[in-house]
C-alpha cells in the first residue's frame, strides 16, 4: 500500500520540487488573493483563473508522468519536508480544483444578488477561498507529519473563517463551536504526532512504516491521530457539530466543506493506518462499527430530518459511513480484497464530493427560491423550479448508487470486496444504507410534486446558480460510463493489483 500512496519513490530535483510546489500550493493562494483584491462580479474572470489552474495541473500530470509518480524532498532551514504526487494525489488535486471553480462561479451572483453580503465579507470570501484550495492541495501531497499538521491546521482555520462570514448570531456559535471542536481534534493529532517523533526521531511517512514498531507506544499514538481527524472528519459518534454548522452557513460554502474538507481528515486516517497499523484488522473492525453506526444513525436522521438542508447535512454523516468500511476491508485484508476495496473507497470519496456539492446548491437553489427551509415547504417545486430539483435528483442517484453513476460503479466495487472478503456484516451496511438513502431522497420528492399547492411569493434564483448545480450532479453521474479513466489513475499508483 506504500507504493499505491506515492511514498518512497525516487526523488527529483529542487528546481522540479520548488516548481511543483507553487503549481500545487501557490497558485490557488494567489488567484485567491487576486479575487480579494477585485471581487468580480461576472463569471469570465473566474472561469480563466480556473482555465489557468486545470492547465498549470496539467502541466504536472505530464511532468509527473504515468506509473508511481514522484517524490521530493525540500530542505527548509534543518527541517525536511517530504511530498508526492502520483496518480491518487492528482485525482484528489482535480476533484478539488473542480469543486472550488464550480463554488467560485456560483459566488457572485449569490453573494451580490440573493444574501447581499456586505462588501467586507464578499473580499475575505475570495482569499479565504484560495487559502482552502492550497491547504487542501498539501494534506494530498504531504509525505511527512509535519505538513499534514500544517495543512490540517490552515484547512480548519480557514473553513471556520469561511462559515463566519455570514456575521448572524447562529453562524458565530456554530462556527466557533466548530472550531473548539477542531482545536480539540488538532490537539490529539499533535500529540499523537509528538509521541511518534519521540520514539522514532522521524516524520516522514515512509522512513516510519520502516522503523516503527508495534506496541503500546504505537497504539497510543494511533489512538490520538484517529479520534482527532474523525472528530474533524465528524465520524459517528464524533458528528454532532455537523448540521448546525450546515445550517448556518452560506450556501457553496456548505458545498466545499461537504465536498472537500471533511474528506481531507478521513485521506490522513486512512493513510496512516496503511502505513504504520497496515495489518491491524481487529482494530480496523471498530472503524467498521462506526461505519455501521454512521450509516445507519445518519440515513434515519436524514429522513426525519424537518428542514431541507439539515437533510443534506445528516445525508453527509451516513455517507461518510461508506468511507469508513475503506479501514476494515483495506486494513490487513487479502490483497485481492483490498484492491477492490482501495478502487470502491476513491471513487466513492469522487462521487461523494461532486454529488453532495451540486446537492447542496441545489438544496440552496430551492430554499432560496420558495423561501421555505422545510422539506414540507417544496410543495409545488417540481412544477415551478423543475432544474433545481432536477439537479437534485441527479445527486441523488449517485448518493443512493443507482446505475449508471459513479456512485453505483464504487459502491458495486465496494460490495465485490465484501463479499469476496465473506465481510456479510459490512454486506449488511451498505445494503441497509442503500434502503435509508432512497428513504430520506424521495420523501423530498414525494412533498415536491405535490400539485395543489397553495400559490407564494416565489423567487427563482438566476439561471446560472441552477447551471452549476445541474453540472455537477451531471458530472457525478456520468463519470460512472468512463470510471475506467480514474481507476487507471488509481491503479497506476503502483501497478496493477
Amino acid at each position: 500500500m506504500i507504493e499505491r500512496l506515492g511514498l518512497g519513490n525516487d526523488l527529483s530535483g529542487q528546481a522540479d520540487s520548488l516548481l511543483a510546489l507553487w503549481v500545487v500550493l501557490g497558485l490557488p493562494l494567489l488567484l485567491g488573493l487576486l479575487g480579494g483584491v477585485a471581487r468580480p462580479s461576472r463569471g469570465w474572470p473566474i472561469v480563466v483563473a480556473g482555465l489557468l489552474s486545470l492547465s498549470a495541473l496539467g502541466w504536472l500530470a505530464g511532468a509527473v508522468g504515468g506509473g508511481a509518480g514522484q517524490s521530493w524532498t525540500l530542505d527548509v532551514g534543518p527541517l525536511a519536508l517530504h511530498w508526492r504526487v502520483n496518480g491518487l494525489t492528482l485525482m484528489l488535486l482535480l476533484l478539488t480544483h473542480l469543486i472550488v471553480l464550480a463554488s467560485a462561479l456560483y459566488a457572485p451572483t449569490y453573494l451580490r444578488g440573493v444574501v447581499q453580503a456586505a462588501r467586507s465579507g464578499q473580499a475575505a470570501f475570495w482569499p479565504l477561498l484560495g487559502m482552502l484550495a492550497s491547504s487542501l492541495s498539501m494534506i494530498w501531497v504531504a509525505a511527512d507529519l509535519l505538513l499534514l499538521y500544517i495543512g490540517l491546521e490552515l484547512m480548519g482555520l480557514t473553513a471556520v473563517g469561511l462559515l463566519l462570514l455570514p456575521g448572524k448570531a447562529d453562524a458565530l456559535v456554530a462556527g466557533l463551536r466548530y472550531l473548539l471542536l477542531a482545536l480539540v481534534g488538532s490537539l490529539a493529532f499533535l500529540l499523537g504526532v509528538s509521541l511518534l517523533l519521540g520514539a522514532w526521531g522521524r516524520l516522514d511517512l515512509a522512513g516510519l512504516a520502516q522503523v516503527a514498531e508495534a506496541g503500546a507506544l504505537l497504539w497510543v499514538a494511533m489512538a490520538l491521530l484517529s479520534a482527532g481527524l474523525l472528530l474533524k472528519a465528524a465520524a459517528f459518534p464524533l458528528h454532532a457539530w455537523l448540521a448546525p454548522v450546515h445550517a448556518s452557513a452560506w450556501i457553496p460554502i456548505s458545498a466545499l466543506h461537504a465536498g472537500l474538507v471533511i474528506k481531507a481528515s478521513f485521506f490522513i486516517a486512512l493513510q496512516l493506518w496503511l502505513v504504520l497499523v497496515p495489518a491491524a484488522s481487529t482494530a480496523a473492525a471498530l472503524i467498521g462499527v462506526m461505519a455501521g453506526g454512521a450509516v445507519i444513525w445518519g440515513g434515519v436522521m436524514a429522513w426525519r430530518a424537518a428542514k431541507l438542508k439539515d437533510v443534506v447535512a445528516w445525508s453527509t454523516v451516513s455517507q461518510l459511513g461508506y468511507l469508513l468500511l475503506a479501514f476494515p476491508l483495506l486494513v490487513g485484508s487479502d490483497p485481492a480484497v483490498a484492491a477492490l476495496a482501495w478502487d470502491g473507497t476513491w471513487l466513492q470519496l469522487a462521487a461523494h464530493a461532486l454529488a453532495k456539492a451540486a446537492m447542496f446548491l441545489a438544496a440552496g437553489n430551492l430554499v432560496l427560491a420558495t423561501g421555505e427551509s422545510r422539506v414540507e415547504g417544496l410543495a409545488g417545486a417540481s412544477r415551478r423550479f423543475p432544474l433545481a430539483l432536477l439537479s437534485f435528483g441527479i445527486a441523488s442517484i449517485s448518493l443512493i448508487g443507482l446505475p449508471p453513476s459513479m456512485g453505483f460503479t464504487a459502491k458495486w466495487l465496494l460490495l465485490h470486496a465484501a463479499l469476496a472478503g465473506g465481510h456479510w456484516t459490512w454486506l449488511a451496511v451498505l445494503a441497509i444504507g442503500t434502503l435509508l438513502s432512497a428513504a430520506y431522497v424521495f420523501r423530498v420528492f414525494r412533498f415536491s410534486f405535490v400539485e395543489d399547492a397553495p400559490t407564494l411569493d416565489y423567487r427563482p434564483v438566476p439561471w446560472g446558480m441552477d447551471t452549476i448545480a445541474l453540472l455537477l450532479a451531471l458530472s457525478a453521474l456520468l463519470l460512472g460510463l468512463v470510471a475506467e479513466w480514474p481507476l487507471v489513475l488509481l491503479r497506476g499508483a503502483g501497478g496493477e493489483p
